[in-house]
């Protein structure tokens, strides 16, 4: 998912949409990845035409394309590289509201039990060895950019920067995140569980781990085969009930969650009970299709 704003530096996506020519190759690249070639061909037009709409397309930041060698000649494939877009409007007379934002990254939990397969890598090598819990214990984890596992949790304690006398209003908790198969696989649901301070807020089932092309911010040297992006998912626990997305994920509110006076927890657990065991990617600065790391915020009075 993309999330916008009224900034000027989402024309080129806006100019993307703004075409019949390109909304259709956007409904025909939803049903197949496609080379210039057969788009020219299925859409009635010339090449030269569906390239200038191509370029604007991946401009935009709405479709992959990448040079492949196939059947004896180089192709230009095409894929999507978004499922949906939120447009985030100007809000009249908006309250500004207090926060404190903490950007977490990927490697420094602070507590795992995790089963295979599983890995970790920083922005330019993999640490110790594929599939070997033991390696989440290295010290040189702190600089991991992304890490998986098929099973099991990791946790993250966070600063609590909430003082006696302010009133918590909501948290809000942003990360990129998506199944772990072996390789890759498009169709590998995973039932992935979020708690804070050792409360359930819900579970959502990630559809697989995806691999149509590669992600935006992949490293040069990370193999085409393994991960490559997830989903950038919002939670928000209110005082009307927990939000992803902005759709309901429980009832749980913002009093239900046990306050520390110095620390938040947060873990992120694909349980051996769950429905869709599929594992986990989480994906930080420099890796998958955001350069973010897991962002945790409190929203206060």
């Amino acid at each position: 998912m993309i999330q916008t704003t009224t900034d000027r530096k989402w024309l080129p996506l806006y100019e993307a949409l703004a075409s019949d020519v390109r909304l259709n190759i956007l409904e025909l690249l939803a049903e197949k990845e496609m080379n210039v070639k057969d788009l020219a061909q299925t859409l009635g037009l010339s090449s030269a035409i569906v390239t200038m709409h191509v370029k604007k397309l991946e401009t935009g930041g709405l479709i992959h394309t990448a040079l492949i060698r196939k059947q004896g000649g180089t192709h230009k494939i095409c894929t999507l590289a978004v499922s949906s877009i939120e447009i985030k409007l100007p809000q009249f007379n908006e309250q500004q509201r207090a926060f404190d934002e903490v950007s977490i990254p990927i490697g420094h939990y602070t507590r795992f039990d995790i089963q295979p397969t599983c890995g970790l890598a920083t922005a330019d090598h993999v640490i110790g060895q594929y599939d070997d819990p033991r390696f989440f214990f290295e010290p040189e984890r702190m600089h991991a950019r992304i890490l998986w596992f098929g099973s099991g949790f990791v946790e993250y304690r966070i600063p609590n920067y909430v003082l006696p006398g302010q009133q918590l209003e909501e948290i809000e908790i942003s990360l990129e995140l998506g199944s772990e198969a072996p390789g890759i696989a498009e169709n590998w649901p995973s039932d992935i569980h979020f708690y804070v301070n050792d409360t359930l807020l819900g579970f959502w089932t990630s559809p697989g781990d995806s691999g149509q092309g590669r992600g935006k911010l992949t490293p040069a040297w990370w193999s085409d085969s393994v991960n490559q992006y997830g989903w950038l998912k919002v939670i928000r626990i209110t005082e009307q009930g927990t939000f992803l997305d902005g759709q309901q994920l429980s009832a749980v509110t913002i009093q239900d969650i046990r306050m520390s006076r110095n620390e938040w927890t947060l873990r992120l657990e694909v349980p051996d009970t769950a429905a869709n065991v599929g594992g986990l990617t989480l994906y930080g600065e420099g890796f998958g299709n955001y350069d973010r790391d897991i962002i945790f915020r409190t929203y206060r009075r």
